[in-house]
Formats: C-alpha cells, structure tokens, sequence
C-alpha cells in the first residue's frame, strides 16, 4: 500500500480472495489479495484520450502468499490496452506501466 501512495496511487477496492473463497465455497486457500489501484492523473488522462478505458480501471495489483513469502504482481497496462485501438492510450499505458513497474520494485 505504502508503495503505491508513494507514487501516486491510491487503493479503491480491496478484495480477500481466501476469505471470499472460505466463505463462499468452504474452501482453503494461501493468502491472497486483489488491490484495484488507482493513479487519478494517469486515470484522467487515459479517461481524457479514450473513454472506454473505464471499463480496464482500476489497475488490480496481486498479492498472494507463496512459499517464498509473499509475491506481489500486476498485469501489464501496456498489453491490456492493445484491446483497444488508440495511439495516445498505449502512451498512457506506458506511463502506467513504468509507474506500477516502480511501485513493484519498492516493496
């Protein structure tokens, strides 16, 4: 969390996939969070050259316990976008991508 406030970020939604899947399903699961993470600059902008990117927003950052610790991911903005066809987007993708790119690297 700390990381994604440092650049920009903010946490909209947050979803306890192991508690939901407790509760839902009776099932067990490792530790695993789904952070729908949100830059307003960044989201303006892409909002501003595309409005059906709204439908891509917020960004979701994983976290999921593994043997290891805890592994932290996020899909690549870059290639979700290529769903949809506009230049100006995919430079906003990419401002997108080096920023969660960061916010991974500082944890």
């Amino acid at each position: 969390r700390q990381s994604l406030t440092d650049h920009g970020f903010g946490v909209l939604t947050e979803i306890d996939v192991k508690a939901t899947m407790k509760e839902k399903l009776d099932k067990e699961m490792p530790a695993y969070r789904i952070l729908g993470a949100c830059n307003p600059a960044m989201a303006w902008e892409a909002i501003g050259v595309e409005p059906r990117v709204g439908a891509m927003l917020p960004c979701n950052v994983i976290l999921r316990e593994t043997s290891e610790g805890i592994e932290v991911s996020a899909i690549d903005p870059v290639a979700s976008m290529t769903a949809i066809e506009n230049s100006e987007l995919k430079q906003v993708a990419g401002k997108v991508r080096e920023a969660l790119s960061e916010v991974i690297a500082g944890i």
